[in-house]
């Protein structure tokens, strides 16, 4: 579920980061365009890269989990699969 940096509890702390001249200019357009903190911003930023690599994290072990259990699919089947793509005869994804 996504959070929204806005209406989360009151717990806020402070962290510093580096960014190179050309992002924080970057940023600080947006910060005046959007009517919107810089700090928001970044928030907002950070909070949904980490739900992306969360996110990816998990569904890459989860595929590793697969594998390990012999429920993937060969390298074999999923080549032959991919030549057939706008052939004539195209075969479905294999299972």
């Amino acid at each position: 579920m996504e959070k929204d940096i806005r209406t989360a509890p009151a717990m806020i702390t402070t962290l510093s980061i580096r960014i190179n001249a050309e992002t924080k200019k970057r940023l600080d357009a947006l910060s005046k365009r959007s009517k919107r903190s810089k700090s928001l911003l970044a928030a907002e930023a950070i909070a949904a890269f980490i739900e992306s690599e969360e996110w990816q994290l998990k569904e890459v072990n989860a595929g590793i989990a697969e594998v390990d259990s012999g429920r993937g699919v060969g390298h074999g089947k999923v080549s032959k699969w991919l030549q057939s793509w706008g052939q004539p005869g195209e075969t479905k994804a294999p299972r």
